[in-house]
C-alpha cells in the first residue's frame, strides 16, 4: 500500500492558536473522530469533495476528498512528475503561471511547502514526514490568480504531455486524468483562497 494524502482547507488563525506540538493531532481528530474499535461512520456525507467536520462551533477546517485519487498521494506525485516533464515544450506564458499554480501543490518546492516550517513540529526522520504541504493564507491567492491564467489554456498542454509522459512509467495514465486533477487541485485552492483559510496535507 502506498501512502494517502489528506487535504485540509483550514482557518490558519485558529489552527496557529494551538500548540505547535498538538496542530497535526488536531487536524488527524477532526478527520477520524472515531477510535480505532469504532466503524466508520458512512452517514457522514460528503457533497462536492467536502466533508466538514460535525459539531455545534462554526467550522474552521474541511477536509477535501479528491474524487480523481482514492485518497491516494502517488497520482499527486505522477502529476508533478509530469510536468517537471513537459515543461520546457510549454510556452511561457502558460509554463510560468502553472509553475507558480502547482509549486508546492503536486511539486515539493515553492513557498506551499515552506510554510509548514515552525508552523508544524518538524519530523525526526525526512523520510517520514508529518505534513506532505503547508500552503498558509498569504500564498494561496497568488496561486488562485495563476490557476485562472492556466484554467482556459490547459488544452494547450495536450501535445507536450503526448511528447514527454504517454507510456512512461511514474507519469499519470491520461492527460485527461492529468488535467482532472489539475482541475481539482483549482477548485480547493480558489476555495480556500476565498475563505481566507491555508492548505494542509497529512499523509
Amino acid at each position: 500500500m502506498g501512502m494517502d494524502l489528506t487535504l485540509f482547507m483550514v482557518d490558519w488563525e485558529r489552527l496557529g492558536a494551538v500548540p505547535v506540538e498538538d496542530r497535526i493531532g488536531l487536524l488527524e481528530d477532526m478527520a477520524w473522530p472515531w477510535g480505532p474499535e469504532e466503524p466508520y461512520d458512512l452517514g457522514r456525507g460528503r457533497a462536492d469533495g467536502r466533508l466538514r467536520p460535525p459539531g455545534p462551533e462554526p467550522a474552521w477546517c474541511a477536509e477535501y476528498s479528491f474524487l480523481t485519487t482514492n485518497g491516494a498521494h502517488m497520482p499527486h506525485v505522477r502529476a508533478g512528475s509530469a510536468w517537471t516533464g513537459m515543461r520546457s515544450l510549454v510556452d511561457a506564458s502558460v509554463r510560468e503561471p502553472m509553475d507558480t499554480f502547482l509549486d508546492g501543490l503536486v511539486r515539493d518546492t515553492g513557498p506551499a511547502f515552506a510554510g509548514g516550517e515552525g508552523f508544524f513540529p518538524p519530523a525526526a526522520d525526512p523520510w517520514h514526514r508529518h505534513v506532505l504541504l503547508a500552503c498558509p493564507p498569504e500564498v494561496l491567492p497568488g496561486q488562485a490568480r495563476a490557476w485562472e491564467r492556466v484554467e482556459p489554456r490547459l488544452e494547450e498542454l495536450r501535445e507536450p504531455f503526448a511528447a514527454e509522459c504517454e507510456g512512461w512509467a511514474g507519469r499519470p495514465e491520461s492527460f485527461e486524468a492529468f488535467t482532472a486533477l489539475v482541475r481539482e487541485w483549482g477548485a480547493v485552492t480558489t476555495t480556500a483562497a476565498g475563505r481566507g483559510w491555508g492548505l494542509v496535507g497529512l499523509p
